[in-house]
């Protein structure tokens, strides 16, 4: 059996392609344990550029191998190596030393692969520092550091995939392609997570929806939307989103939803300010909108009043409260004691300046304007649209012969151009 025979059938993807006289080697690098991997710019060492990884392998290494016709008695084979992250001086540096492995009449590849695979050539780079951290410089640190965590992340996934697990659910023995490992580490075959998180979104039970193996269960673990996604399905995932906001805004009976019909987001309520009005300003992270949070109508400014009457019904609501009551504070806690109590006074004064109007005014039949007469007779002339009407009635008059309304037999207010008992018989109509 030929070397490279030898090789395929330890590292069966390590060969990438071609045959012994001209092959590529393609060798991870696996640390075995995650290690701190430190990256550094090349020419500087400002604090800020920086990068610290927690890696368990670095991207391979290419090795372009070419048979010699003096391997393995007098020399070892022609090779040239390609790397996505060690830089040239140091590529130059390995080279020497995978040469220098080589002993007359010994093949040296398996060793080359394994001084790669696990490692050590770090250490005779230099680049395994003594406290246990790999220190790497490059030009583009920010680049290289992305590109370490990609491969690790496909690393960890692809190992994750050909082991086996036992699911603590069904109790069976499951390849990794078929499972879910948590970020609590605890690795579930997919169908039965799927099973679980589904019927729990499904029946409205998400407050605590994490992983089921009885260690999380017991200190109430939650999973991330991120967890949730990679499992149950997309109308779930929106599901699972729209019942957690509700919960958050039972919990909390300061949030208020955003009145937009496309958004309905919970509004959390603003810092507290001095001005009375600001208070009420609210403003939708998600949308921009900004609103009042009592009439939930556009943002009318913090000296206006609201427009319309969804402020009145917070204040009966409030008022229709016992005192002390636990729902009192509650709305205390969502509106501000403040905010409710100025409310309260602005609402009884407006009943007050009503009741007065309605029992000491009488309206215009033309313009609606309140008017109040201290003395004299009931014909009125409204001084904004000159309307002439009936201050007993309300009934519109005609401009041309308002009196005839007082002096026409058979009508309400026969009689009756003064308010005196009885009306006034000596009073006769000049016309």
């Amino acid at each position: 059996m030929s070397e490279l025979e030898i090789l395929q059938s330890i590292y069966p993807d390590f060969i990438s392609s071609g045959e012994f006289s001209d092959c590529v080697l393609e060798v991870p690098v696996q640390l075995g344990e995650s290690r701190a991997v430190v990256v550094l710019p090349q020419d500087t060492d400002t604090p800020s550029e920086t990068l610290t990884l927690s890696l368990a392998s670095l991207p391979p290494l290419l090795l372009h191998i070419v048979q010699s016709p003096t391997y393995p008695t007098h020399g070892p084979p022609d090779l040239s190596i390609r790397s996505s992250w060690l830089p040239p001086p140091l590529v130059l540096r390995l080279h020497r030393l995978l040469r220098n492995m080589w002993k007359p009449d010994e093949h040296v590849l398996f060793d080359w692969i394994e001084f790669i695979r696990g490692g050590d050539f770090l250490t005779s780079l230099d680049l395994f520092l003594p406290s246990g951290v790999i220190e790497i410089r490059h030009p583009t640190p920010h680049h290289i550091a992305s590109l370490f965590a990609s491969y690790d992340d496909s690393a960890r996934s692809a190992i994750f995939c050909q082991r086996s697990y036992s699911c603590a659910v069904c109790l069976t023995s499951v390849k990794g392609s078929k499972c879910i490992q948590l970020l609590c580490t605890h690795v579930f075959c997919r169908s039965c997570l799927d099973d679980y998180w589904s019927l729990s979104i499904s029946e409205g039970n998400v407050e605590k929806l994490g992983c089921p193996d009885p260690q999380c269960v017991k200190i109430g673990a939650d999973s991330s939307e991120e967890e949730i996604a990679r499992v149950v399905s997309p109308e779930l995932v929106k599901r699972w989103r729209w019942l957690k906001e509700k919960i958050m805004f039972e919990k909390d009976p300061t949030l208020v939803h955003c009145p937009m019909a496309f958004c309905q987001s919970p509004v959390p309520q603003p810092p507290e300010s001095d001005s009375f009005g600001a208070d009420r300003l609210r403003i939708c992270s998600a949308c921009s909108y900004s609103f009042c949070g009592f009439c939930k109508r556009t943002w009318h400014g913090a000296i206006q009043q609201c427009p319309i009457p969804q402020a009145e019904s917070v204040v009966l609501e409030y008022l229709a409260m016992e005192p002390e009551s636990n729902e009192r504070e509650r709305m205390e806690l969502r509106y501000g004691r403040r905010i409710l109590r100025k409310l309260v006074a602005q609402y009884q004064e407006e009943q007050l300046n009503k009741e007065w109007l309605e029992t000491s005014t009488k309206t215009c039949p033309g313009c609606s304007l309140h008017i109040e007469k201290s003395l004299g007779c009931n014909h009125m002339t409204c001084s904004r649209c000159n309307v002439h009407f009936c201050y007993r009635c309300g009934l519109k008059l005609s401009p041309t012969s308002p009196y005839a309304h007082f002096s026409t037999t058979g009508l309400p207010c026969y009689n009756k151009l003064f308010d005196s008992a009885g009306g006034d018989p000596e009073w006769q109509p000049m016309f």
